[in-house]
């Protein structure tokens, strides 16, 4: 049922995608053009289908915590670092640059190749030799100290 669960899901955000036009990289790139704004080049329609996506998430949100477990799954994996750290902002700056080049992330990218467009395809690619370094250089670091645990005890 999970599966059920998470492919409906998953067509429903692809839907949204593609309806929104933010697999069109034109028009995500029209709307990151801010210096447009002057010469009326910018397109803000993609503001509201951010706005929308808060919405409906900040109510989804609230409508999760007031359940005591999830609907498909045993219990809920919500994410309970804070910190704004160095892996975070290189990962958002990293996204960011990315799509402001390119004007693709990672959803519409990967249904974007059904159209098997080539720089579609090389950037897949890209993107997925990058989420490989990135896992293969997490796994080399040493696991942190437990929370609480003074860094240089000797026990």
């Amino acid at each position: 049922m999970l599966a059920l669960a998470s492919l409906v899901c998953g067509f429903i955000f692809g839907l949204g995608l593609l309806i929104s036009g933010m697999t069109r990289p034109t028009k995500v790139l029209g709307f990151l053009d801010i210096l447009g704004v002057r010469t009326g080049t910018w397109d803000p329609s993609l503001a509201v289908v951010m706005a929308a996506a808060l919405a409906v998430s900040g109510i989804g949100y609230v409508l999760a915590q007031r359940r005591p477990q999830p609907v498909f799954a045993p219990k809920f994996d919500i994410p309970t670092k804070t910190a704004i750290d160095t892996p975070l902002v290189a990962g958002s700056a990293l996204f960011g640059i990315g799509w402001g080049l390119v004007g693709l992330c990672p959803g519409p990218a990967l249904e974007n190749l059904a159209t098997l467009s080539p720089p579609i395809i090389v950037f897949c690619v890209a993107m997925a030799a990058g989420m490989i370094a990135h896992d293969m250089g997490y796994a080399k670091r040493p696991a942190a100290p437990p929370s609480g645990a003074l860094a240089g005890a000797d026990g």
